[in-house]
């Protein structure tokens, strides 16, 4: 008889679109697979996710896995904490989506043709800290809701605009209601934006080695892999106003030989609170970026990290902020 694997989701549409792209590529090499609607704290509220606590999207995720309700856990990978939980096995990181930021805003307008003194909606402590950087004259409105709740809002004109992942978006079908693409310049995503995460039990080895020759890919999990080392090293969590990107480029070596190397930039608030909040009406950017060889992402992201706290980025204390 043929082993059916569960797969565990949250029951937003943008979940259900991530997992249902793993099922059907398992599908696909011939494995039977069932999907898993599991609710978790962040799906029941909304409040800020500061209010809420620690691996909101993800914590009851983690546990129906590690007590054997499902087999696979599909994530953001964004969301996932960044301490690791040794009940679990991160087995597989598929191909990336474009990682970057991207505006809907009333009137087809882009981000610099918006007036000064727009509404422009985000639930991101990062989103705000770079868009309020750029000088333009925004009101950044904090925003809770999945991607149609907050499109929505530009539509029924309580706001100009909202800045959401592209990465979301497009899986929802929905790119062409995007108004810019913003450019990493402008600002930064979020470490692991566009990336998914799928989990297996630590000691379910046929499951691991089934995702990781189906879904797994080396250059994602090494870009994402730099990005969370800084997160991590910045005592920093998915509310913290950091951002990161990590790209794989070829470099030449001391042969003249091409190779593949990681870029990585990274930005820090320079004030910022435990909650994730800003303190005080100036926002201070600090950035930093590093090359290092492709499968020392981690280090590269740790160094990072050193250079942007010796530049005075604000580091949150207390035992959350080294969690998420």
């Amino acid at each position: 008889m043929t082993r059916t694997i569960r797969i565990g989701t949250r029951g937003s549409a943008l979940a259900l679109a991530q997992s249902s792209s793993v099922a059907a590529d398992l599908e696909r090499a011939g494995a039977t697979v069932e999907l898993v609607t599991i609710e978790t704290p962040g799906d029941r509220s909304s409040a800020p996710i500061a209010e809420i606590g620690i691996g909101v999207f993800t914590s009851a995720l983690r546990d129906a896995l590690a007590e054997g309700t499902v087999d696979v856990a599909v994530h953001s990978y964004k969301d996932l904490p960044t301490k690791p939980d040794p009940r679990l096995s991160l087995a597989a990181v598929p191909p990336r989506a474009d990682p970057r930021d991207a505006l809907v805003a009333r009137d087809g307008l882009t981000l610099g043709e918006l007036p000064p003194g727009s509404r422009v909606g985000t639930g991101a402590p990062r989103r705000a800290a770079q868009l309020q950087a750029l000088g333009l004259g925004l009101s950044i409105v904090p925003i809770r809701g999945n991607v149609d709740t907050r499109i929505r809002k530009v539509a029924d004109g309580e706001l100009d605009a909202v800045v959401l992942a592209r990465a979301g978006i497009a899986r929802l079908g929905r790119l062409a209601e995007i108004t810019e693409v913003l450019d990493p310049i402008q600002v930064l995503p979020a470490p692991a934006q566009g990336a998914i995460a799928v989990e297996c039990r630590v000691d379910d080895v046929d499951t691991e080695h089934l995702l990781q020759s189906v879904l797994d890919d080396e250059a994602t999990r090494f870009a994402v892999a730099a990005e969370r080392a800084m997160l991590a090293a910045l005592e920093a969590g998915c509310n913290a106003p950091v951002g990161a990107l990590a790209d794989v480029v070829e470099d030449l070596d001391a042969d003249d030989k091409v190779v593949h190397r990681l870029s990585l930039r990274g930005v820090a608030a320079a004030n910022w609170t435990a909650d994730g909040d800003l303190e005080g009406s100036a926002v201070g950017l600090l950035r930093a970026s590093a090359t290092g060889d492709l499968t020392e992402g981690e280090q590269l992201g740790r160094a990072l990290a050193a250079e942007l706290l010796e530049l005075g980025a604000g580091v949150p204390s207390g035992p959350e902020s080294s969690s998420r």
